[in-house]
């Protein structure tokens, strides 16, 4: 019985369109969050300059600690991008998908 619920589950329309758009999403936040941290390792590596330089006169505070801060807002930002679609798109076709195996 078990087995047979897999197989209808996998061959199910709905959960074919859940796991696509879930992949899709999911490697397009993870590349644009990949473009932004290697940017920053590698503005580091090879414009060091550029983050070393004061934010004002005599300040000891530089550019790369406001760009450092940005760069882990990002992430917490597609974070909750992710989080908002898959608690409302996602989940929608989740339970559409277990609603159909349990009125089998």
């Amino acid at each position: 019985m078990q087995k047979n619920i897999v197989e209808l589950i996998r061959d199910d329309s709905d959960y074919k369109e859940l796991v696509a758009k879930r992949s899709s999403f999911s490697i397009k936040l993870s590349i644009i969050m990949l473009i932004v941290y290697f940017g920053f390792i590698l503005l580091i590596a090879y414009f060091p300059e550029v983050l070393g330089t004061p934010l004002s006169e005599g300040s000891v505070t530089t550019v790369g600690i406001p760009v450092g801060m940005g760069v882990i807002f990002f992430a917490f930002i597609i974070t909750g991008i992710y989080t908002k679609r898959a608690n409302s798109e996602f989940d929608d076709l989740n339970n559409k998908i277990k609603d159909k195996v349990k009125g089998m």
